[in-house]
Formats: C-alpha cells, sequence, structure tokens
C-alpha cells in the first residue's frame, strides 16, 4: 500500500519577469497604442511624470541607479548610423537629403474633417433644413435609414411601407415621390435602387447642352456591360454615334461616382506617424527614432527622494519600481527599434537610392541574426512600424520579401522582381503585348529565373490585365 511522503527536488526552469513582459508587449505596440498605455501609467501612477523640458527618460539614474549609458545607441554599420542629431540642421540641404519634417515652416498642411458626420445624419440634416413636410420628414427618415454606407437603398418600397406602419400609412406613390426628394439631395446620386441610376442621377445634373450628354444617358440606362467589357466598337455601332461623340459620352460616365456615400466619411481619416525617420547625409544613411511620437517620461524626484528617508508607503513603492520597469522598458524599445531599422537599410540601400528594382531578399532571421536577437523579437518590432524615408513612408515588413531564383546562386527579391515585370508591360509595344511566357523569357534573360506562373501570379497581384485584356484595351 502506498503511503504519502514529501520529497524535496531540485530544478530549473525558464521564466519571465514582469519587466520582460512589459517590455516584449510595449515593443510590439504601435505608436498609438503606446501613446495610450503612457497616458493611462502618467493618470495612475503619482511617481511617474512627463518631462517637459525634454530630457531623456534616463535622467533618473540617481533614483533607479541605473547608468547614463544604458539608454544610449551608438549604431555604426558601414554608411549607416543612427542619429541623435535635430532634424533641423541647417546642413542639410536637398530635397532628397532633407525630407520636410513639422516645424520647418515649408511644409504643405492638410486639415482632415473632423465632423464625424454619418452619411444618414448628413441626409437628415439637409431634410430639415429644406421644405420637408412633417409627413414627409417621417417617411424620408425611413428612407434614409434604408439607405447604406454606398449610397445605395436597399430597400423596396414596399419594405419600406411596412416599417412606416402602422404609424404612417402611404403607399408606393407617395414614398417614390418622397425617394425623389431625397435624390436630389448631396451627394449626387445618393439614394439610387442600382448603378444605372445612381449615374443618371449625377448626369441629370449637367446642362442638357453638355456634349455627349444624350449618349451617356443611353449609355448608363441599356449598355453599361458593354462599357465594362470595353466592347466599344459594338457600343459605338448601337448608338449609333460618330467616335468623338463616344468619347464625350464616355468622360462623362467615368466622371460619375459609382458610390456618392463614400463622399461623406463619418470619421476623420488616420495618417501614418513614422516610428523612425531615415535620411542621407555625405554619403551616408542616418536613422533615428521619432522622438517626438511619446512624451519623455522621469520619476518625480520629489516622492521618490520623500521615500528614501521613510520607511512606508509599500504602495508607494511599489509604484516607484513600476515608473522604473516603464521608463527602462522604453528606453529598450527604442534601443530595438533602431537596431531593427538601422540593419534595415543597411541592407536596403540600393532600394533607397534607386527604387523597387534594387530591392534586396531579405527575411526576419536576416535581420535577427545581424543583431543577434531573436526572430520573434524582429518580428514584433516590424509589426505596425512605419519607417520615413525620401521615397515614401513604408512599412517595415514592407522591406522583407521572398527570395527567387538568379544566376550563379544570386537570390532576386519578389518586389524587384514585381518592379522589373511593371516596367517591361509599361514598355511593352501597343500592338504586340507581352505573355506571361515572353515576360518569364525577359526576366531569364536579365538573370532572373522564374517561372510563367509565377510571373502571371506576380502580374495579378499588381492588377495588371493579362496580354489579351492589355490588347483589346490599346486597341480602342
Amino acid at each position: 500500500m502506498l503511503k504519502p511522503s514529501l520529497q524535496l527536488r531540485l530544478g530549473q526552469q525558464l521564466t519571465m519577469t514582469p519587466q520582460l513582459q512589459q517590455a516584449i508587449r510595449l515593443l510590439q505596440l504601435p505608436v498609438l497604442d503606446l501613446q495610450l498605455q503612457i497616458q493611462e501609467a502618467l493618470e495612475a501612477n503619482v511617481m511617474l511624470e512627463a518631462d517637459e523640458d525634454g530630457g531623456v527618460a534616463a535622467a533618473d539614474t540617481d533614483a533607479s541607479g541605473d547608468g547614463a549609458d544604458d539608454g544610449a545607441v551608438d549604431d555604426e554599420v558601414l554608411d549607416v548610423e543612427s542619429s541623435e542629431q535635430d532634424w533641423s540642421d541647417e546642413q542639410l540641404t536637398g530635397p532628397a537629403d532633407n525630407p520636410r519634417t513639422p516645424g520647418d515652416g515649408g511644409e504643405d498642411r492638410e486639415f482632415a474633417d473632423a465632423s464625424g458626420q454619418s452619411l444618414h445624419e448628413h441626409l437628415m440634416w439637409q431634410v430639415q433644413m429644406e421644405n420637408f413636410d412633417p409627413r414627409s420628414v417621417l417617411i424620408a427618415r425611413a428612407i434614409i435609414d434604408s439607405i447604406n454606407d454606398d449610397g445605395y437603398l436597399t430597400d423596396t418600397l414596399n419594405e419600406i411601407a411596412a416599417t412606416l406602419s402602422p404609424e404612417i400609412v402611404a403607399d408606393e406613390d407617395e414614398i417614390e415621390a418622397v425617394l425623389h426628394m431625397v435624390q436630389r439631395l448631396d451627394p449626387v446620386g445618393v439614394a439610387a435602387r442600382d448603378l444605372a441610376e445612381c449615374l443618371r442621377l449625377q448626369l441629370d445634373q449637367l446642362d442638357a447642352d453638355t456634349a455627349g450628354l444624350d449618349a451617356a444617358r443611353r449609355i448608363v440606362a441599356e449598355h453599361l456591360d458593354l462599357v465594362a467589357d470595353q466592347q466599344y466598337p459594338a457600343l459605338r455601332r448601337r448608338l449609333r454615334v460618330d467616335d468623338d461623340t463616344l468619347q464625350a459620352a464616355l468622360v462623362l460616365v467615368r466622371a460619375c461616382h459609382p458610390r456618392p456615400g463614400t463622399a461623406i466619411q463619418g470619421s476623420a481619416p488616420e495618417y501614418v506617424v513614422p516610428d523612425v525617420f531615415v535620411r542621407r547625409q555625405d554619403n551616408r544613411w542616418l536613422v533615428e527614432v521619432n522622438a517626438g511620437n511619446l512624451p519623455q517620461l522621469r520619476v518625480n524626484q520629489t516622492y521618490a527622494g520623500v521615500l528614501g528617508r521613510n520607511g512606508e508607503h509599500d504602495a508607494l513603492r511599489t509604484q516607484l519600481q513600476e515608473a522604473r520597469w516603464l521608463i527602462r522598458s522604453l528606453e529598450i524599445r527604442n534601443e530595438t527599434l533602431t537596431k531593427v531599422a538601422t540593419c534595415i537599410v543597411e541592407r536596403q540601400q540600393a532600394f533607397l537610392e534607386h527604387g523597387d528594382e534594387h530591392m534586396r531578399p531579405m527575411v526576419l532571421k536576416d535581420v535577427a541574426e545581424a543583431i543577434e536577437m531573436h526572430e520573434s523579437t524582429v518580428s514584433r518590432v516590424t509589426m505596425n512600424k512605419y519607417m520615413h524615408t525620401p521615397r515614401g513612408v513604408f512599412e517595415f515588413r514592407h522591406f522583407f520579401s521572398s527570395h527567387v531564383g538568379g544566376e550563379d546562386g544570386d537570390a532576386q527579391s519578389s518586389t524587384a522582381v514585381r518592379a522589373r515585370i511593371r516596367k517591361l508591360i509599361a514598355a511593352e509595344t501597343p500592338g504586340k503585348p507581352l505573355s506571361d511566357s515572353r515576360l518569364a523569357g525577359l526576366l531569364a534573360e536579365d538573370g532572373i529565373q522564374v517561372a510563367r506562373r509565377t510571373v502571371a501570379k506576380y502580374r495579378e497581384s499588381m492588377n495588371i490585365p493579362t496580354s489579351s485584356e492589355r490588347r483589346r484595351m490599346k486597341a480602342r
């Protein structure tokens, strides 16, 4: 019979400390979420305060016991280095070497519509401003409730009448009359029941003597399928018009908005805020973390000094430790972000200088080995992080692409292959578009070994039609 007994065993296992867990969590957060996290910490932790003087976060060396050099990053890899220099440096000149930055006084400012008004609210506001009687207002409200975000009426007149019952008994003719009143509201083409009616409502706003207007109305009423299939010779025969009239009519049809409701945005657009700035100076690429994204934090020295002379207040001591952990975690985040960005820029200098065709193949493992970190850490850093370069703003993951075989084992980036395919198609003879097989042959002549089906996959990913479709488009 077995008896219960106590045994003592020694073992080792890996555990993640709360500080490490916090550092990993902050590392993968995008800027907006991180800003919210810091704001919540500032409101909840009395030991934490924003450094209004712009001092570095590691200024709390006396309180935390950490050295001032812990947060310093001085990476220099070939022609790439991290920079602590101000972006307003007067030595930087030229459009490619000195990207516009906030505060230089020369940038074009864009102001987003922050009204936050939805399409339904916009339409109801107009109904209240128009000459609608009280009964028509209720019917118009039911109609507007049946309009989707694209601006189309999704319910039939019978279904709208059913929603009004029993408070209001209205027949289809009365609802149709109110519908015509709603269709005259802004945006033009709203409350249409199909695409043809939407385009017709927009064409009705034009002057009667507009060139090609009659033909355009016939196109939207009867021949939209021919326009979609680009059957322009057949369309010209059906309409019995000359080429000039047909072209004028097509211009009018293409100028119409197929989804008028999207012109009214219910929320302000969100802009990408870069996490890292990359610039060129004296034949060197400089990498700098965007310090304007996050407030600089420091420990409140007044409260920390009081705790140093008092053995009580365990809750405040816990908050002091959490404040130090947060500051250090943010330092680690900036250090790691700088290392990864510097490694990316070092490997993709050719892309930054010459464009997509010179993108080098790169995977997470390449960066992880270069900076001596785990692939999962690099994956967290590259998630939802953006880099501002002279060529535009790119997500970190844009610089990672799969390998495509080349001569002598020289692999090519799939991004570079796509750019090469796009360039070949742009330069093809209009009457003789290049087939996928021919594109694969031209790439092979350049030392890029790629199968025909791979060319087709890349072409489709760029929304480029097939060779037969391109021949028909250029023949019109």
